[in-house]
């Protein structure tokens, strides 16, 4: 659409001639000779540009100009003034003309200064629009969290609580009753409580994956060596009776919200531990090192093990929710552990991937903030 100017001069044969040179232009043009008469047909959104003089005895052009974005606020306005005035056209842009054209008016210079002033105002009016769209998002994202929260209380306790009781009335059952019952018996019901029992634990890390959604990480630096070596003694702890070869490197340092971050090294060598279960010479590294080029200074770690390994054609569906590359009988899980990984280290500013073979184990490689 053409844009839409209003000329006001008290010298009606500016006006004229004004009117008639940018209606040649392109422009829709309205011409006054009277601020009054121009201020009064003023309709918000109906304008796109005041051209005005400066001096004029019945209403200066600053007077004009303010009480015309009084009435329109996007409006645009450009003063016509004279040499001697320039200060007072500069007063006049400060108050929001956008430019000044000298008199007497030659069209190589008003034309280039209206199309300036129409481009700032669009502009203005689609930052506004921006930051309009911007507001509506973020209380589109606060409602979004409170969904967030209705439906984690709502699992918490609208779901856990009848799938408990499953559980504890199984059990009760089982242990009242066992001498009644049939080994076949026995086992289906074993399999009710084993189900509840893993599907209990599924609502839970969905619970954890959901928090880290809406929980911004505190960093502090991590000595991310004694880190791994003290989770690596609760896992031998867990399980006296494997025989797990473990090698850890000297770790650099980084920068995480310490429990987030041990969350991410436990799920890794928890799978580490899980995974090399049919190994007789189970073995795991941790460790870490600089990629090239050595302007790189963020260091990526890696945890590796001779276990099962995966089929890295699948590897894409590895890091998301309740997915899983190996059977519950094979390996139990609930296959939420590395997404919470996943989202961990993205909270971080960091990232996670994979390289595997199955049945020559996997290593996994992330990045996490580097340490001070």
């Amino acid at each position: 659409m053409n844009a839409r100017l209003v000329i006001v001069d008290d010298e009606v044969a500016n006006v004229r001639a004004l009117c008639d040179t940018l209606h040649v232009e392109g422009y829709h043009v309205q011409g006054f000779s009277s601020p009054t008469e121009a201020l009064r047909s003023l309709t918000p959104g109906e304008c796109d540009l005041l051209l005005t003089d400066l001096m004029m005895p019945e209403m200066g052009g600053i007077q004009l100009i303010r009480e015309a974005r009084a009435k329109d606020p996007d409006i645009a306005s450009v003063i016509m003034t004279g040499f001697g005035t320039i200060d007072t056209a500069v007063s006049a842009m400060q108050i929001g003309a956008l430019d000044y054209v000298l008199k007497p008016l030659r069209m190589h210079t008003v034309l280039p200064a209206i199309n300036r002033a129409l481009d700032i105002r669009r502009l203005r009016i689609e930052h506004a629009q921006l930051q309009q769209r911007e507001r509506e998002q973020t209380r589109a994202l606060a409602e979004a969290y409170q969904d967030l929260e209705s439906f984690s209380y709502s699992i918490s306790h609208d779901l856990r609580s009848p799938l408990r009781a499953i559980r504890g009335m199984t059990e009760m059952y089982l242990e009242d009753c066992c001498d009644s019952l049939s080994d076949q018996s026995r086992r289906r019901l074993g399999q009710v409580i084993r189900g509840a029992e893993r599907m209990d634990q599924m609502i839970e890390d969905l619970l954890k994956f959901c928090r880290l959604s809406r929980t911004a990480p505190v960093l502090s630096p991590i000595a991310l060596t004694a880190m791994v070596r003290r989770i690596i003694e609760e896992l031998r702890s867990a399980d006296p009776q494997r025989s797990v070869d473990i090698a850890v490197q000297s770790l650099p340092d980084c920068l995480g919200a310490p429990g987030l971050i041990e969350q991410v090294i436990t799920n890794l060598l928890s799978n580490a531990f899980k995974f090399t279960r049919d190994r007789s010479d189970a073995r795991i590294e941790v460790g870490s090192y600089l990629p090239a080029p050595p302007e790189t200074q963020v260091p990526v770690y890696f945890v590796r093990d001779n276990g099962a390994g995966f089929d890295m054609t699948y590897a894409d569906k590895l890091f998301g929710v309740f997915q899983r590359l190996h059977s519950q009988d094979q390996f139990p899980g609930t296959g939420v552990g590395l997404s919470i990984v996943r989202r961990i280290l993205e909270r971080h500013g960091g990232r996670i991937w994979a390289e595997s073979r199955p049945g020559q184990g996997a290593t996994f490689y992330f990045i996490i903030s580097p340490g001070p």
